[in-house]
């Protein structure tokens, strides 16, 4: 019995032996877990510091968007005006005499001398002006000059010490795609206000409030820009003006996300012109043209012309006495009749002005515009008879009337 009490005692130590064995591996074990467990919460305490210091910075740089933003509205906008014009509108039925029509835009204040910078549009056919600041007051207005192919126009008012500073121009060929910018102005008569977006497309060609004439290097912006925006400043984040607010491109006729600004170099080219004669002087080649297409360009060539090219611009005629007449430049001198119309088949065919290919009309009105002045000589690359010429032509200052 007691060699049986022995065995069982040794059965006991081995089992507690064992079982001390097992649970210190399961000790340890379940320290290694633990231990993970503290790594793993280490870890995620780490993630979680990191997500919220990123929160934090994408706050910060949130408000300090904001604070810019809100900055640039306070030093801006007392120097951005409401336009109010006053036109007579001739009545559709008889009997009925011309009936006023008020209309609103915007502008904002370009010298200490009380100029004020707005778009042509804003102001034609306006027998009274008035302009009002953000403060309240408001000055007649008189036109001081206008430029209806740029879409550009000066006021001026006589508003003493009440004149607010004038808002700087920046650089408009520095503007970047994707740039933060704003938009101030008075949007359908309902009193002043900024709008914000990014510039989407620059170099962009617009149409122009006179027939036949293109802007070229408009700023294409999504900031909100409805109807009494016009003439109103965009602007950087720096407060200057980068272009003019003109137009949008929208079914409804409000904001669709696409909108056009005149840049501020165009300002800086013709405003100084607009203040000093009233009218700003664009330089003329005095021809009359047509922009070929692939077919108009087959039909010349089934009337006879020999036209290697299905593109360019069709010199129809020349202005006598003009630049491209002086230079020898010919225009049509034979034509077929299509429904009521004449149309040209022969004339020279201009293709390039100083190298630079010339397809459709807004290329050669662009080029003009943006890279030429009165006086300058260019070099147009043209086709006679099929085959290719280079004439200098000195360029001319266009009639007043834009013939």
């Amino acid at each position: 019995m007691n060699a049986r009490l022995l065995k069982n005692r040794a059965v006991v130590i081995l089992v507690v032996a064992l079982a001390l064995v097992m649970g210190i591996g399961a000790g340890w074990r379940g320290a290694t877990a633990l231990g993970q467990a503290a790594v793993v919460n280490s870890s995620t305490s780490q993630v979680e510091i990191a997500s919220t210091a990123t929160a934090v910075s994408e706050q910060g740089a949130a408000f300090a968007l904001q604070s810019q933003l809100i900055s640039v509205y306070k030093a801006s906008s007392p120097s951005v005006v409401t336009i109010t014009s006053i036109t007579t509108v001739a009545s559709r039925f008889m009997g009925i005499a011309p009936q006023e029509q008020e209309g609103t835009g915007s502008g904002f204040v370009y010298d200490r001398a009380g100029h004020i910078v707005t778009n042509f549009h804003v102001v034609e056919g306006a027998q009274k002006l008035t302009v009002t600041f953000v403060s309240g007051k408001t000055y007649e207005a008189t036109v001081v000059g206008t430029d209806s192919s740029n879409d550009l126009a000066v006021i001026h008012v006589d508003a003493g010490a009440d004149l607010p500073d004038p808002l700087p121009l920046a650089d408009s060929s520095l503007l970047e795609v994707g740039q933060f910018v704003v938009a101030i102005g008075n949007p359908f008569g309902l009193g002043q206000a900024l709008t914000t977006g990014v510039v989407s497309a620059v170099n962009r060609v617009i149409d122009s409030p006179q027939d036949n004439r293109f802007i070229g290097e408009a700023i294409q912006t999504d900031a909100a820009i409805n109807p009494g925006n016009s003439g109103g400043p965009m602007l950087d984040l720096n407060g200057r003006v980068v272009g003019v607010n003109s137009q949008i491109i929208s079914p409804s006729g409000a904001n669709a996300g696409v909108g056009f600004a005149i840049p501020s170099n165009t300002v800086q080219r013709v405003v100084p012109g607009l203040i000093a004669k009233g009218s700003y002087v664009h330089p003329w080649l005095g021809v009359q043209l047509v922009s070929l297409t692939a077919d108009s360009a087959q039909m010349l060539r089934d009337a006879g012309m020999t036209l290697p090219v299905d593109d360019g611009l069709l010199v129809a005629e020349v202005v006598a006495g003009g630049p491209a007449a002086k230079a020898g430049i010919k225009g049509a001198t034979r034509f077929v009749r299509e429904g009521m119309n004449q149309i040209p088949v022969d004339g020279d065919v201009l293709t390039a002005i100083n190298g630079q290919p010339i397809r459709k009309f807004a290329d050669l009105t662009v080029y003009l515009e943006n890279e030429t002045a009165a006086g300058d000589k260019v070099e147009l690359t043209l086709l006679r008879g099929g085959q290719e010429l280079k004439i200098t032509v000195t360029l001319g200052e266009m009639p007043q009337d834009g013939a």
